[in-house]
């Protein structure tokens, strides 16, 4: 007999309540979106990783959570919710901007990690000397016109600015599926471009974060194969970096690999989880 679908719950932390979900049972993983989304792009998901417990949230400022953008107050409102929901030691699914954070965790929380995957990372996180949290970084990594669209949220113009990003490659879905392409304009809709008109809040100087090559954290990178070069590259180079890293390319899909192709996605994803994020509980 399959569950209700998990309802919204709300996390109050400092300068944010933070709109979450926590459903199924088993070893914990966490799931953290990308720029723009929020935990709705989860949903094909749900249901193949079906003997976890899934959690997943809207990262301050974006879909239903209030706040200003930051990636260091994400890695603090994790660490927030994980104790709140008594998680212990989890997997954390990082997706975009969100691999950022989950990078993060590694380097500031590792004894909580039982293992990461890093789906499309942004271009420099294997780059140990890189501070990697500047405004335009953090917002989208580098790959997109983050000046213009800054510049049309400043005056308000909220609709040019989502179709103009809705028409970049990084938005691009492979997949026809009416289904996908409306969950994306839907989390698109909510977006309300309030980081992009802020400093976000700086990472820690590369001096004070362990160097990857220490980072014992079972890893798994993934992207599209076709997702931009620039990503594959920078994909290439932080599973070089990592010392316990495995590398994936899900077929026929782009940037969110989860959408355009959940079963090659899911497959792969299950399969690292399973060897990775601890053993199951029996089945009776």
């Amino acid at each position: 007999m399959s569950s209700a679908p998990a309802s919204d719950l709300y996390l109050p932390v400092p300068g944010a309540l933070l709109r979450y979900r926590d459903e199924g049972s088993g070893p914990p993983v966490l799931l953290i979106h990308g720029w723009t989304l929020d935990l709705d792009m989860w949903e094909p998901q749900v249901a193949a990783l079906a003997g976890f417990r899934l959690v997943r949230l809207d990262r301050r400022g974006f879909g239903l959570s209030s706040g200003r953008g930051s990636v260091n107050a994400d890695v603090q409102d994790v660490l927030t919710l994980c104790d709140r929901l008594e998680l212990g030691r989890l997997a954390c699914v990082g997706m975009s901007q969100g691999a950022r954070v989950a990078l993060h965790l590694c380097r500031v929380a590792p004894e909580r990690l039982a293992c990461v995957v890093l789906d499309g990372p942004p271009r420099g996180l294997a780059d140990d000397a890189d501070a990697d949290a500047d405004a335009d970084a953090d917002a989208a990594g580098q790959d997109v016109p983050l000046s213009e669209y800054r510049a049309l949220i400043a005056r308000g113009d909220l609709a040019t600015f989502r179709r103009a990003w809705l028409a970049h490659p990084l938005m691009q879905l492979q997949s026809s599926d009416p289904q996908a392409r409306a969950l994306l304009d839907r989390m698109t809709a909510r977006y309300r471009g309030e980081d992009l008109l802020q400093n976000l809040t700086a990472a820690p100087p590369p001096s004070s974060r362990p160097l990857l090559s220490s980072l014992a954290t079972p890893a798994l990178i993934v992207t599209g194969e076709r997702d931009l070069p620039a990503r594959v590259r920078a994909a290439d180079a932080l599973a070089a970096a990592l010392p316990r890293a495995e590398r994936a390319i899900i077929p026929s899909a782009r940037h969110m690999p989860n959408l355009d192709n959940p079963r090659a996605y899911n497959a792969v994803l299950r399969a690292f989880l399973e060897r990775c994020a601890g053993p199951r509980p029996q089945e009776t």
